[in-house]
């Protein structure tokens, strides 16, 4: 989790060098390594570099190959061995010790901005081309690493920290009323190409910014839909999952020693199973610890129980954390919390902590995330395919499903006549405490009627859409953003095998049944390696809302401690906002503590130098 900054002053004046080394410094917190700069008249770039693997300290940055065409970033590369092999052929002899950065320096210099059609794995990066006079970024397919811009006058700011770019005094401190709004209704900013700051614009993921005489920001990457994989045997479906995911954790395990993030489920269990069997660069095994978050008294659960079992068959070190003790917003009057954009999660100084004290002992933390998306086919599957009037395919998978598993897949009519006919889910209820000036200035009713609307929809034709639409919503760039650096001031990089694009690609491409139902092709592929009462444990559902446990089990005196912003009532009527301890239900609750949560945002915010 490197940072990087970039400016260039598009009129040709110099860089200021004070102004570029105190933004290239405020990022030594996420890259406490080493810190460089480099400029030429009126470009400038920074580094702050994390060593996360033994040969890191050589990745230098700003790095060129030529010396006119030059990159900064936060680059991890996957499959690097297919990418040397496509550079080869272009004519690039690449190094096997070149780094992630001068790979994409070589992909840049082979295909131009094609290049990014070319990378796999998580990236941000900006490259100056001096002999274009070109500028050009990119953000991973997923949205794993953050990246920010503003163009401010003629001057126009790169990096992926945002506090960071704030440190230029050009850039204004004015909110973004549009991003406020989203955050009250829905708690977090629907539009992924904005910030809560006017002035400082957020690259979403899957596209590239190119700045030459104009600034243009394009789409490179759409999520296939209509890739099919078949195989005559059914091993073989097994065989190339397992290659790919192996290879997913592989490549995100370049490093000494790593944590798990790991509940007692089967999507990080498998991640930990197969992490354990891989070595680190250089050879040497890589130390694996697993952490567990998990109940006790308020909302008991076994998840601890199954994360200890497979611990223990993996023979890796597991720590606890009981959620028992935790409290909303506690320590967020700290400095060391304050957030670059208001929070939703009353417990994310709780998820700070706790990567706190993973930090102190690893710079690499692997997740589960993307499991349950990547596999998601709903029991009326079956009926979509017959409705697309899709019956060979049908018959095809049911087939496999009987060859696989030795019986016929589970026939279940009143379940799939009770989902199509029963009625749609009650929306939420529309907030009743905005400030009845701002809901009208920003028409934030007709926002929140659009909102479903403006979702991913998947393409026509579509097999799966659910987990097309799953894997592609916007609640996952905003998750990975919450656990970046520069929103939780920690230098950990998390990384999600399965969000590696060969993995979902593949699990959208094979037939659902009898591969993703009951995610068994995992459960097959885990054979051996997690033990059978993990790996044939079904999904289970969380005994209650946390948050709101929590709440029901505090007096109503400790939350009367909540400070309201003199700045909300822009936004809110405070009086209007319900207690939380007479709500039951989890998501209004949520919705509710929505105002709380931006009013300790503002007040920190007006205790931010100027």
């Amino acid at each position: 989790m490197s940072g990087f900054v970039g400016i260039w002053n598009r009129d040709g004046q110099p860089v200021e060098s004070r102004l570029l080394r105190r933004m290239t410094d405020a990022l030594a917190f996420r890259g406490p390594d080493a810190q460089r700069t480099w400029i030429d008249g009126a470009v400038g770039l920074g580094h702050a570099l994390l060593s996360r693997s033994p040969g890191a300290l050589d990745e230098h940055q700003p790095s060129s190959l030529d010396g006119a065409v030059r990159i900064v970033g936060d680059v991890r590369v996957d499959g690097r061995a297919d990418l040397v092999r496509a550079l080869a052929s272009q004519g690039h002899r690449v190094a096997a010790s070149a780094t992630d950065a001068e790979l994409v320096l070589y992909a840049y210099h082979a295909w131009g901005e094609g290049c990014v059609s070319r990378l796999l794995g998580d990236f941000a990066f900006a490259i100056w081309d001096g002999q274009r006079r070109r500028l050009f970024c990119a953000r991973d397919q997923f949205g794993v690493k953050p990246f920010f811009y503003a163009e401010v006058g003629d001057r126009l700011l790169v990096g992926n920290t945002l506090q960071c770019l704030r440190l230029d005094p050009a850039v204004s401190p004015r909110l973004n009323e549009q991003a406020v709004g989203d955050f009250l209704l829905f708690g977090m900013n629907q539009d992924l190409s904005t910030t809560v700051f006017a002035d400082i614009r957020r690259l979403p993921p899957a596209h590239c910014l190119t700045a030459g005489t104009e600034l243009r920001v394009s789409r490179y990457w759409t999520l296939p839909a209509d890739e099919a994989v078949r195989y005559r045997r059914a091993g073989e479906y097994l065989e190339r999952f397992q290659e790919l995911f192996g290879a997913a954790v592989a490549d995100r395990l370049r490093t000494d020693r790593a944590g798990i993030l790991m509940s007692g489920g089967l999507d990080s269990t498998s991640v930990a199973a197969t992490a354990r069997g891989r070595t680190a660069d250089g050879g040497k095994p890589c130390l694996l610890r697993a952490y567990t978050s998990t109940g006790s008294r308020l909302l008991p659960d076994e998840e601890a129980r199954f994360a200890a079992i497979a611990a223990a068959a993996l023979g890796i070190p597991i720590v606890y954390r009981v959620e028992d003790d935790l409290r909303p917003f506690d320590g967020w009057d700290k400095p060391e919390r304050r957030r670059p954009e208001p929070e939703s999660d009353p417990l994310a100084g709780a998820e700070a902590d706790l990567l706190r004290t993973i930090g102190a002992e690893c710079r690499v933390l692997l997740t589960g995330y993307g499991g349950d998306p990547a596999f998601r086919a709903p029991a009326t599957y079956p009926l979509r395919l017959l409705r697309q009037g899709r019956v060979a395919a049908l018959a095809g998978e049911v087939w496999q499903h009987l060859r696989v598993h030795g019986r016929l897949p589970p026939v279940r009519p009143l379940a799939w006549l009770a989902r199509w006919t029963a009625p749609a889910d009650p929306p939420p209820s529309y907030p009743g405490w905005l400030n009845p000036d701002f809901e009208a200035r920003l028409d934030l009713r007709a926002r929140w009627a659009a909102a479903p609307a403006e979702q991913a929809v998947a393409p026509q034709g579509c097999a799966r859409p659910e987990a097309y639409e799953f894997l592609t919503a916007p609640d996952w760039p905003s998750l990975f953003e919450s656990y970046d650096p520069g929103v939780t001031g920690v230098p950990v990089d998390l990384r999600h095998p399965f969000f590696d694009l060969r993995v979902v690609r593949y699990l959208l491409a094979i037939p659902a049944i009898p591969w993703c139902t009951n995610k068994a092709i995992l459960r097959l592929a885990m054979q051996g390696l997690l033990p059978d009462e993990v790996r044939r444990r079904p999904k289970t559902v969380a005994a209650g809302d946390l948050l709101t446990a929590l709440l029901k089990d505090a007096s109503p005196s400790w939350t009367a401690r909540w400070p309201i912003a003199p700045e909300l009532t822009t936004y809110v009527n405070p009086d209007a906002i319900p207690s939380p301890h007479d709500e039951q239900d989890p998501d209004r609750l949520w919705m509710n503590l929505r105002p709380y949560c931006l009013s300790f945002w503002l007040m920190q915010e007006a205790l931010m130098p100027t």
